[in-house]
């Protein structure tokens, strides 16, 4: 078997639609507010343990990437960020520009942008579950890579072995279970017509 045809599939679905932008504008904005605002729910849902918090967000950025696609899914990244400039929709308790430029975690919600874009590039052809998958884990080190890098600088670790322990390897256990399923669910969606 080609190793190539495991991350593809040949199958088109009304997903595809909203993923190129041929979809209605009106379904396309709905979708990037909608992707925007689980965004800030599961930033509500969190789990203080270290000085980055566990929360559900990253579900709803995997998903963007997934769903929306590269632009679309930047675009609801981008509101969210934007939203978060006038609301309190980050994990943490402030909001503004001053709250973005301050906050430990601010490289996470830099790093959404990065993972959802680059999601939506990769599972333009890796569309399996596969290739969901492996789409979706390399966006997820894009975003620990922006979050763990701007937490070394702002938290001021001595060392980098310590902001990648605090910043990304806690959270792998957890960010796995995310990735796939995420995965699973996009590949399931695309199996309904």
């Amino acid at each position: 078997m080609n190793p190539a045809a495991i991350l593809t599939s040949d199958r088109t679905t009304s997903i595809d639609a909203v993923r190129n932008g041929t979809a209605p504008i009106a379904i396309q904005i709905t979708l990037i507010v909608a992707f925007a605002a689980l965004t800030a729910l599961g930033a509500q849902v969190r789990l203080y343990l270290w000085e980055v918090p566990f929360t559900l967000q990253t579900l709803a950025v995997y998903g963007s990437g997934l769903f929306l696609g590269w632009r679309n899914g930047m675009f609801s990244m981008l509101l969210y960020i934007i939203a978060g400039m006038f609301f309190p929709v980050f994990a943490g308790e402030g909001y503004g520009m001053t709250y973005l430029a301050s906050a430990i975690s601010s490289g996470y919600l830099i790093g959404f942008i990065g993972a959802s874009f680059l999601i939506g590039v990769l599972s333009t052809k890796w569309n399996s579950l596969a290739g969901t998958t492996l789409s979706t884990a390399i966006g997820s080190l894009v975003l620990f890579g922006c979050g763990v890098t701007w937490l070394h600088f702002a938290a001021g670790h001595v060392t980098w072995i310590e902001s990648i322990d605090k910043g990304w390897l806690r959270f792998v256990p957890v960010d796995l279970l995310k990735v796939m399923a995420v995965s699973l669910i996009y590949t399931g969606c695309r199996r309904l017509k």
